[in-house]
């Protein structure tokens, strides 16, 4: 992507295929947000992810999808067989993506306390990622999300559901000075 400052004074604008100058280099092991696309992409990952509420474990497995959108840290959704619904509870809230289309919330209960909306999934995701219709995806900053036993943290900016680990770098949509990103 080639970066530019215009004039507007809204920040900057990306286009091409090279990182804006202020994009963290990746080291070893390391990925850019900055070489994820736009639009996003669906990517199969097989690595170990854990979602827990306290000692209770919500959801489990090798067989998730990563989306990878310019800027933002990788959003996990974990297929149905891998999600313990039983502590699910469905709210009456929704929200809308240009991608995905309509998301409806989940909070997560362990039995003894609920997380408000916890969670979220596409019932009917578009046609690009008809994949993840059903799938679950989670917020950490509410639960304790592992990605091979490692703990990931919230993309900045309170709304993003990415997830951080050491293995992304960015810096990431949310973060401030972000906003006109």
């Amino acid at each position: 992507m080639t970066a530019t400052n215009d004039d507007d004074g809204l920040g900057w604008h990306y286009r091409g295929n090279e990182r804006p100058p202020f994009a963290i280099e990746p080291g070893p092991g390391q990925e850019s947000v900055w070489d994820y696309p736009r639009p996003p992409v669906l990517v199969a990952c097989d690595r170990r992810i854990e979602v827990r509420l306290g000692a209770r474990v919500i959801a489990s497995t090798r067989a998730a999808f990563r989306i990878l959108e310019t800027a933002g840290a990788p959003t996990y959704y974990l297929p149905p067989e891998a999600v313990d619904f039983d502590a699910l509870i469905a709210v009456d809230a929704q929200s809308f993506c240009e991608w995905k289309g309509i998301a409806r919330y989940w909070d997560v209960t362990d039995g003894k306390r609920r997380v408000a909306r916890a969670a979220w999934s596409y019932p009917d995701a578009g046609d690009r990622f008809a994949a993840i219709a059903g799938c679950i995806a989670f917020y950490c900053d509410r639960l304790d999300c592992r990605i091979d036993g490692v703990r990931a943290f919230p993309q900045p900016g309170g709304f993003y559901g990415g997830w951080v680990t050491p293995d992304v770098v960015g810096p990431f949509k949310g973060e401030p000075g972000t906003r006109d990103w």
